[in-house]
């Protein structure tokens, strides 16, 4: 992966406000980018790489699916190229909120983990 050609043409999503923090989202030709500011350093962030194909893979995958986790998303995903970690599981559902194709379940809000309702 070339981060010069991943960061050409980027077009902003929307941002995911998730428990802890915001996370602003980002959409390249092949490739979605999931970006969030440092909350100890100012002027500085982090950024993870989505793969678009693993989005449709699991927004399919997980249609009209009510209480989804990320870890449920990484045990029950059959491609692990695709999706191999709950963080890219996490990562993945992010992109899918920004894009209006799942909501964060606020009613598991005292609970530890983020719940999810993939649209249909």
């Amino acid at each position: 992966m070339n981060l010069r050609s991943l960061a050409q043409g980027l077009s902003y999503v929307g941002e995911v406000a998730a428990k802890r923090q915001t996370y602003h989202v980002f959409e390249g030709k092949r490739y979605f980018l999931v970006m969030s500011q440092s909350r100890a350093k100012r002027n500085a962030g982090n950024f993870n790489v989505v793969r678009a194909d693993a989005v449709e893979y699991v927004a399919t995958r997980f249609e009209r699916k009510k209480k989804v986790t990320s870890t449920d998303v990484a045990r029950a995903s059959r491609k692990p190229r695709l999706v191999s970690t709950s963080l890219d599981a996490l990562n993945i559902l992010y992109v899918l909120v920004a894009k209006d194709r799942a909501e964060i379940d606020r009613k598991f809000k005292n609970e530890r983990q983020l719940y999810f309702t993939v649209a249909g």
